[in-house]
């Protein structure tokens, strides 16, 4: 007996439905599940994905992918390649390992959300691949950066960073909770498939994989690459969801999209800016955070967002101009708080370095330039210590970022501006007027706590820097300190002391 062609099958065990018999649609399909809200509940029904795809297609394709990244990695480990690493881009690696590794298994249950609770059998057979996909993520990912743990004990945060109250994690939960477990699947179909997966794993996965060729990581390279092989997949479900929404709630689509990008904007600029703009060797940069931003964010997903009929956000000027600031100071806070990380921030502003930087940004020099001159005076003064934190910094009550954003103002100062707001007897502070606007709109965050909030309401015993730390889980072997000192600072020894002759927060920034 022949087999039926793929397309001779195919329609109908992709889209299979029926009508309940002993039960109402919407005990099967709860608002606050599947969240149709104004779009018709038959609308659904012309939800169709682009790319089409069998089980037996599926596991064939993923037993290749499988079998190609476990072969490089068993021929990496007879190497000696890891141990050649620059310290700086083990930091990255490091980073990428601890910050995603576990957000790949939150978003297996974002796909099992929308596997159960689609409103089209299409989207939920999808989804039921993208799950698979996911999972396939956060074990690759968590078996890759385990490898390590023998060789640094750092790599242990792989599996260890969302389990623990540290500020980082702390941040990335809030971030993805509100993007994958809590939303109905509308909103998550926008916010996680279409937001995120077709706009900002390009800057994580495309940029890092060439970043990490240039510096000669091709276990990592592999690694993500693979990973972001499947992203076009089942990333497709935010399309079709965002063509039925748009025809029936614009207004909704675009207060989706407008808060999603900022969440990850902020977020990426503190987990990928540092890694492509310092700690990446200089040699090996392939191009700046801003340069990568503008090519496979703004360009590619603004001409996305428009051809759905949708505007630009409303806060695009704002982000516009923190593309040139955000991820800046942001490593400088990362590093003055180096011992709350699993890493070891690199530094990297060596007269080289600079030059660099001031090329890619003409304004660094005159926003940060002089506060690395002081941390350079302190260290070349033997005042390593005047550079370690005392304080906790202010964190933002909605992205829980450090609070470190340089605005420009008309008189052309740069400073760090206050955003805050008082709701119900407290008061909350932002790192940008984004931040303030969009808690204010949807108050998700009024009962979430920074560790801030913590620290103040004493749930961190002792009240000191040796209680933060065991807080947040850190212990001296997995502290973060900057890998090389004397390879930045070298440049300037010897010379006169430039600033005060301590520092103690950056960007003008105060603590906790």
């Amino acid at each position: 007996m022949a087999l039926l062609k793929r397309e001779e099958w195919q329609q109908y065990v992709r889209d299979v439905n029926w009508t309940y018999s002993y039960v109402d649609d919407e005990a099967v399909y709860p608002e606050w599940h599947s969240g149709t809200g104004k779009v018709p509940r038959s609308a659904w029904l012309t939800w169709e994905e682009d790319y089409k795809v069998t089980y037996p297609e599926y596991v064939a394709t993923q037993r290749d992918k499988e079998s190609s990244a476990y072969a490089v990695k068993a021929a990496l480990q007879r190497s000696t390649t890891f141990d050649h690493l620059d310290e700086g881009w083990k930091s990255s690696t490091k980073m990428h390992f601890g910050g995603v590794a576990l957000v790949e298994y939150a978003a297996v249950l974002g796909e099992l959300k929308m596997a159960r609770f689609g409103l089209n059998a299409a989207w939920r057979n999808m989804a039921t691949f993208g799950q698979l996909d996911e999972l396939r993520h956060a074990q690759i990912t968590t078996f890759f950066g385990h490898e390590f743990v023998k060789k640094d004990p750092q790599y242990d945060w792989t599996q260890k960073t969302f389990h623990m109250d540290n500020w980082v994690p702390i941040s990335l939960r809030n971030l993805f909770d509100g993007m994958m477990i809590a939303p109905n699947v509308v909103d998550l179909a926008i916010a996680l498939p279409f937001t995120f997966e077709t706009g900002f794993t390009n800057l994580q996965f495309v940029a890092l994989s060439a970043d990490a060729l240039e510096a000669g990581d091709v276990n990592f390279a592999n690694m993500i690459s693979s990973i972001q092989t499947d992203e076009a997949r089942h990333s497709q479900q935010g399309g079709p969801t965002m063509e039925i929404l748009v025809e029936h709630d614009p207004v909704r689509a675009q207060w989706i999209i407008d808060k999603n990008f900022w969440g990850s904007a902020r977020a990426f600029a503190a987990l990928t800016g540092p890694a492509m703009d310092y700690y990446t060797p200089l040699e090996h940069r392939k191009q700046s955070y801003r340069e990568f931003m503008e090519e496979w964010i703004i360009d590619q997903f603004v001409h996305t967002i428009e051809d759905y009929g949708l505007k630009k956000p409303w806060f695009w000027d704002e982000f516009m101009r923190g593309l040139d600031t955000w991820h800046h100071g942001l490593h400088m806070g990362l590093w003055f708080w180096r011992p709350t990380l699993w890493w070891r921030p690199k530094a990297a502003v060596s007269k080289d370095e600079r030059d660099w930087l001031r090329e890619k940004y003409p304004n660094w020099e005159t926003v940060y330039g002089d506060k690395w001159d002081v941390i350079i005076d302190n260290i070349n003064n033997n005042n390593v210590e005047a550079t370690l934190p005392e304080t906790l910094p202010w964190l933002c009550s909605m992205c829980n970022l450090p609070c470190c954003n340089a605005v420009q103002a008309r008189n052309g100062r740069w400073r760090v501006p206050e955003w805050s707001l008082t709701y119900d007897g407290k008061t909350f502070q932002f790192c940008s007027n984004a931040c303030r606007q969009i808690w204010w709109k949807d108050r998700d965050n009024v009962n979430h706590e920074t560790l801030i909030d913590r620290f103040l309401a004493g749930q961190i015993q002792p009240m000191d820097v040796g209680g933060i730390l065991t807080h947040m889980g850190l212990t001296p072997e997995v502290m973060g300190d900057d890998p090389d000192y004397e390879a930045w600072t070298k440049d300037y020894a010897g010379r006169p002391a430039t600033g005060i002759a301590a520092v103690a927060a950056p960007a003008g920034q105060e603590g906790a």
